[in-house]
């Protein structure tokens, strides 16, 4: 029989009568052994190294191998189906190697992140994920009660940002959390309610530090990844990127002109009271579908998707967003365009967005003035969800002293996503996605 490790090692047991005769084994017992032994068993087995007449490494068992639990269950040569895979994962991971070898490379990519940024004296903290109030984002947040707290809302966590500030504000100048976060919006297939994200905030660093340390991560990782399964074997089944370079430094694309290049039109002054109306004039000129509820930050966001993130097939920075998609960011005046813009970066790649950096806004009053702002453009969207307040806990912490600070975040399972060589989430998640958790949950099927 053929044993497999749960990294998917497999060696050869030789059971011959004549070798175990000798430690008592009558005949009856080894047929019974012959035909009871099955796929999917877990068997111990005692003997010693050998190798077979054609040279094959083995055991040679000098006991019966013992059955320690067995399969009640026929498992499949074949399991391709999506909905019986999600519904089964325990089956899909002993039919399908690439499952197993996609959880162990998930694995690795986040003790690479962790150990990237202790290697350099960052350390992890773990934030609230109930809490009662759901900052650092714009989305909507999963609400519950708790029995110690009756009649006060509290929400699942949709970033750990506010807090990790706090803590540099409180003298921990190095915080980085790995953790899930949760967001009451829609799944396909690089989107789940519950994801897990990697953030770090680091005092004086400025975005063109961000910049470095996240070319610096991830070309570690791809070398790292390459050479475990070239020397190693490891995630044989995966198909690792080989068409993505990750060489520094990376292309960086300036929101704003690159924009106004690809439409061949300059955009308004996107402070003025009029830029909405005016964005909207354009996107009628170049036949544009106007976002739902274009508000300002809706329309610009339309824009990049049309415009920027096209251009970012090889990993490609998108620097100075506009000012009302940053809100909690630091601001200042392009001397190229005369816009009000962000001190942000975002990475794409192939399109679509791996991680997203700034320098964060340390003034109580501008980030005052500035949620204010955002909080205007959330009850155009209809999001605000009846909250017309401004998180005054984090106003009063910025007021004992935020120094200079870089705040970087980035998606762990679509950085999976693009390691492993899979192209819905749903495949990097033990689990899958909320509808399989939630049709897991509800028993046989």
């Amino acid at each position: 029989m053929d044993l497999k490790d749960g990294q998917g090692n497999t060696i050869q047991v030789v059971s011959q009568y004549g070798k175990l005769e000798a430690n008592g084994v009558s005949r009856d017992r080894f047929r019974s052994y012959m035909k009871t032994a099955r796929k999917g068993d877990w068997y111990t087995v005692t003997g010693h190294a050998h190798r077979t007449a054609r040279g094959e490494p083995s055991i040679m068992a000098v006991q019966l191998p013992q059955l320690v639990s067995p399969s009640l269950h026929q498992i499949p040569v074949k399991l391709d189906d999506p909905e019986t895979r999600a519904r089964h994962p325990h089956v899909d991971m002993l039919v399908n190697q690439e499952t197993v070898q996609t959880l162990r490379l998930r694995h690795f990519v986040e003790r690479h992140l962790a150990g990237s940024l202790e290697d350099d004296d960052f350390i992890h903290i773990r934030t609230p994920i109930l809490t009662a109030g759901a900052g650092g984002a714009v989305a909507r947040p999963f609400e519950t009660e708790a029995t110690e707290l009756l009649g006060q809302k509290l929400t699942l966590r949709i970033a750990p940002e506010l807090w990790l500030k706090r803590l540099v504000v409180g003298g921990l100048d190095r915080v980085y959390e790995i953790g899930p976060a949760f967001r009451n919006e829609g799944v396909d297939a690089t989107h789940n309610p519950e994801f897990t994200i990697c953030e770090f905030y680091q005092a004086f660093a400025t975005l063109d530090d961000l910049m470095d340390r996240t070319q610096h991560m991830l070309r570690a990782l791809q070398k790292e990844l390459q050479r475990r399964k070239m020397e190693q074997g490891e995630f044989s089944a995966l198909s690792l990127p080989t068409d993505v370079s990750f060489e520094a430094p990376f292309p960086v694309l300036d929101f704003i002109p690159t924009i106004e290049r690809e439409l061949d039109r300059s955009l308004p002054d996107l402070s003025a009271p009029d830029a909405q109306e005016k964005l909207v004039e354009i996107f009628g000129e170049k036949n544009l579908a106007l976002p739902a509820k274009p508000t300002l930050p809706r329309l610009l966001d339309a824009l990049a998707g049309h415009c920027l993130e096209p251009l970012c097939q090889a990993p490609t920075f998108i620097t100075n967003h506009p000012a009302c998609l940053s809100p909690l960011s630091k601001h200042f005046v392009c001397t190229a365009t005369g816009q009000i813009v962000a001190a942000r970066a975002e990475l794409f790649i192939k399109g679509r967005e791996y991680a997203n950096m700034y320098e964060e806004e340390n003034s109580p009053f501008e980030q005052r003035r500035k949620l204010t702002e955002q909080l205007k453009f959330r009850e155009l969207d209809g999001e605000s969800d009846g909250c017309v307040d401004v998180d005054e806990s984090y106003l009063e912490c910025l007021e004992w002293g935020l120094p200079p600070t870089g705040g970087w975040g980035c998606g762990v399972d679509r950085l999976v996503m693009l390691f492993s060589g899979r192209e819905r989430m749903n495949d990097v998640l033990a689990f899958g996605s909320l509808r399989n958790v939630v049709g897991l949950g509800r028993g046989r099927g």
